[in-house]
Order: C-alpha cells, then structure tokens, then sequence
C-alpha cells in the first residue's frame, strides 16, 4: 500500500514539474494558425451550386451605388456599367481575378512575434466589432464605451495566447469628434497591444491622418510599407448588392495607403440577405467577390480578407441572433467557400446573445468557435468577449474566451494517428510487464503538454477541493485576472520620443499615465 502511495506521489510530482516547464512555440498543443478544415458543411455538389449561382449574380444583377472612382476602375478592369446605375461582373472578369488574387496575405505584428500567415486552412482567433456598450459584471448593466475601454481591451487581449489579434471591438463613446475617435482608436489599440490591429474609418478624409500617426509608430512610411500592422476593417457594400460610396472612397485611400483590406459583406438573412442560409451564402460571396474585383482594379495584388460576414436573424422579431446555430453554420459555410475559391478569408463567430458571460453565453460562443475552427476559417472574428448580438463587449468575457478558444483550437488541431499514436508497445508494456496504469509511463509525461491543453481559469478541481477553496467563481477569476493585467504597465506602450511626437500631432483622449 506504500509502494503503490509513494508511486502515485511521485507520477504527481513528476507531472507538476513536467507542466511547469515552459514548452517550445513548436511544441504547444495550439497555437495560431493550425489548419482546420476537417468539418464541410457543404458536398462538392453544393460548392458547385452556390458558385454558379454567385456569377449569374453578379452578371445578371451586378451591384449598384459605386462611387465614380470606382465606376472607373471596374470598369476599366472589365466591369460593365449600366444605364440603370448598376455595375455587372462577366464570367471571365471573376474567373480571372480568383486566379491572379493572393493565395497567401501575412498580417504582420509590431513585434514580429504575432504574425499571422492567412492561406489554406490556418485558423486564427480574435476581436471584432463595433459594440457601443462595455458590460459591467459587477452591476450587471450596460453603459457607453470610452477610449479608457478600448485600451484596456488591447493591453488584455496583448497577454492572451489564444487571441491571436485584435480588431477594434467597441466604439469610443466619450469622444464625439469623428476623426478623433478614429485616430485615438488606432492610437489606444496600438499602445495597448503589439498583435496585428483591424479597425475602420469614418470618411476619407482621415486615412492621411491615420497613416501619418501609423508612420510615426512604425519609424517611417518605408518601415510602415514593409510591415503593416494595422489593416481596415471596410464595409464596402451595403446589403443587397449596393456598394457604400463613401467606404470605396475609404477602402481606395487605404490601398494607396498600404493597408490590408478586410472585405466585409454583413447581410442579415431574412432582412439585407435572403433568409435560407444558401442564399445568404450566395449574396455574401457574390459581394465579396465584386469587392475582391474593386481592389485588385486599384492595384492589383493588393493584400485582401474574403470576409462574408453574413449574420442570422429571430425571424420572429427580426432581431439578429449571432448565437444561434443557424449563424454558426453560416460562418462554416463560408469558411467553406473560401476552400473552394483558395482564398484567404474571414468570418464571424463567438457572438452571445446573452447579456452576461453565463451558460447561455457559453454554449453560444462555443459552438460557432468550434465550428468555424474545424471548417478551416482564416480569421475568425468576434471570437470572444461579444454580448448582446454585438451591443455589448465584455472585458472579463474576454479573459474566459481565451480559455473557451484554447479548448477549439484543441478540436481544430485533431487526432495525430501514427505508430507511435496507437500506443500498442506502450499498451504491451504496461499490461504485460508494468503497473497496469499510465500515471507514470514515459509516454504520459511527454504528451501531457504536448498533446493536452489545460484551462487557465476553468476550475477541473473536485467538488471536496472546490469547496476547501471558497468556492472559487468563474467570473470572479476573471475579473481577478483583469485586475492583475490592467495593473501591470502596457507592454505595447510607444517609446517616449514616439509618445511625445504623436501627442504634438494629434489629440489623444488617453491620460498619459494609461
């Protein structure tokens, strides 16, 4: 009885020391952009349909509403305008453009360290929105986002492993000037995290502005060419099939700007996009390929994002329901088409319509962050911290996403099957000749990081230790964790130089000592 005590001690002991060891990149059991790719919703013979279905589209429907600049580089590009205002796509001009378009875009980070490498299957997890609320855990209410929210959102998703990148969530409210709040949303993302940054504009006209502030940071306009860190976030078209003039003008600006362009398509099925979830798919992906024309026009190969953000309506109320399973097949779906078309792309998932991190929230962001994950999707936005049906953005849900998507990734990465996998000498060995367990076994302690992920705040404890521990909370461990980062320095803080001339140039909402 001793014997077998003192080798359950020690297979413990071993195991702590073996998970206390800090592991290679190389070696974890995820990271950014594992391939995915193992669910389809779609058969081949769906591929198919829809894809014919998306060039009828744009040849016998088109999109209307282009600005003239536009006007002029599609048409110049192969476009047909119209005498009805609308702009009609041939065959051949969508052919060729999927040919020549990237295979391959890399979104890069200011430190090197977070690339993202978007082709394929890889899949990777961040931030998204524009959500007007922060969610207040400890009232449990809703109040207007500030500037202050933004960047504590930033420094929070810059110490999260599994939040690969942030697109800027929630909207300063406390700043009311249009091309401040624009500026100082680049400005309290970028200080708050070194990871790749997506966000919008509001006109034109402050895209100069943005990349002079962007040069800054980056130590020249030709280190800023070299290694984008900011891409734009652009709502090309307004559901169904119109282009929205003034983001053209935007997205056109940001090309010759050098920044990557995130083609977003938002329909809502059964109210901007038809409500059966194929022909929401159709519309997103006949948008997106008009957009994908439109930039590469402007200058061809210009680094693109497919992004067919279609959502889902209640149709009994018409409100949207990012929860729903409907919308997480929609995002598989496309996910999907963009296989089919070999194109780097993104889509939404990880959306709760519920108010509050809970178990509602928790089945709803789960299942469409699994799904999207196995189908392969590039970039999944809205990944983690959304309420609300994208009212709300919650800081300490964001801390428990993080922990929610490292249990995805895990699903994304697989079973590895090999002959070392299948175990059979280990199996032999331990049966035949050893303890009859593999607490200890060489194999165990090797794989249990390697092959496990282990939650950083999901309590695994028994109910007899859970109660010994006061009965820890889950939403309290994230607040805790919240605290812990928001206290400590921003990591992604500019150097003083930098700081000082970026204060002289514009106004920054931000105390000096955030």
């Amino acid at each position: 009885m001793t014997d077998n005590l003192s080798r359950r001690a020690g297979g413990r002991s071993a195991r702590r020391s073996a998970r206390s060891a800090p592991l290679a990149e190389h070696l974890r059991p995820v990271r950014p952009g594992m391939p995915g790719g193992k669910y389809a919703p779609l058969t081949a013979e769906n591929e198919q349909r829809i894809h014919h279905a998306v060039l009828d589209a744009l040849e016998q429907i088109g999109l209307a509403d282009a600005p003239p600049s536009g006007i002029e580089h599609l048409t110049r590009a192969g476009a047909i305008y119209g005498e009805d205002g609308r702009i009609r796509f041939p065959r051949a001009l969508i052919e060729d453009t999927i040919a020549s378009a990237n295979r391959s875009i890399t979104l890069y980070s200011r430190d090197g360290r977070h690339d993202l490498e978007l082709s394929g299957t890889n899949v990777h997890y961040g931030t998204a929105g524009a959500a007007v609320h922060l969610v207040d855990v400890d009232g449990r209410n809703y109040r207007e986002c500030t500037v202050q929210d933004l960047f504590d959102a930033a420094r929070i998703t810059d110490q999260l492993d599994n939040i690969h990148f942030l697109q800027r969530p929630m909207v300063c409210r406390d700043i009311t000037d249009n091309r401040e709040m624009d500026l100082n949303t680049i400005y309290a993302c970028c200080s708050g995290t070194s990871k790749h940054v997506g966000t919008s504009f509001t006109e034109p006209a402050f895209v100069a502005d943005a990349l002079q502030m962007l040069h800054m940071i980056a130590g020249g306009e030709d280190a800023w060419r070299a290694r984008p860190f900011l891409s734009n976030s652009n709502c090309f078209v307004v559901p169904p099939m119109k282009f929205a003039t003034e983001s053209c003008l935007v997205m056109e600006e940001c090309i010759q700007g050098g920044l990557p362009i995130l083609l977003l398509s938002a329909g809502q099925a059964g109210a901007t996009a038809p409500a059966p979830i194929a022909g929401a798919i159709v519309q997103a992906v006949a948008e997106c390929l008009a957009g994908l024309v439109y930039v590469n026009a402007v200058k061809p190969g210009h680094p693109a994002i497919f992004g067919t953000w279609p959502f889902v309506s209640d149709l009994r109320t018409g409100a949207m329901s990012g929860g729903s399973g409907e919308q997480a097949l929609l995002s598989a779906g496309c996910a999907q088409m963009h296989r089919f078309y070999n194109l780097p792309g993104g889509a939404a998932a990880g959306i709760a319509d519920a108010k509050l991190p809970d178990m509602q929230a928790g089945w709803e962001q789960a299942t469409s962050n699994v799904m999207a994950g196995l189908s392969g999707l590039n970039m999944v936005y809205e990944a983690a911290g959304m309420h609300g049906s994208l009212l709300g953005f919650c800081h300490e849900s964001l801390i428990l996403g993080d922990d929610l998507i490292g249990q995805a990734l895990r699903c994304v990465r697989g079973i590895e099957v090999n002959e070392d996998t299948v175990s059979l000498e280990v199996i032999k060995e331990t049966c035949l000749e050893g303890p009859g367990h593999y607490l200890g076994s060489g194999q165990t302690l090797a794989l249990m990081q390697t092959e496990y992920i282990y939650p950083t705040l999901g309590d695994r404890s028994s109910p007899k230790e859970w109660d010994e521990l006061g009965k820890p909370d889950l939403v309290e461990k994230a607040k805790a964790r919240k605290t812990e980062i928001l206290n400590a320095p921003s990591i992604a803080q500019f150097g003083p130089d930098i700081e000082r001339d970026i204060r002289a140039a514009f106004t920054i909402h931000l105390p000096t000592s955030a």
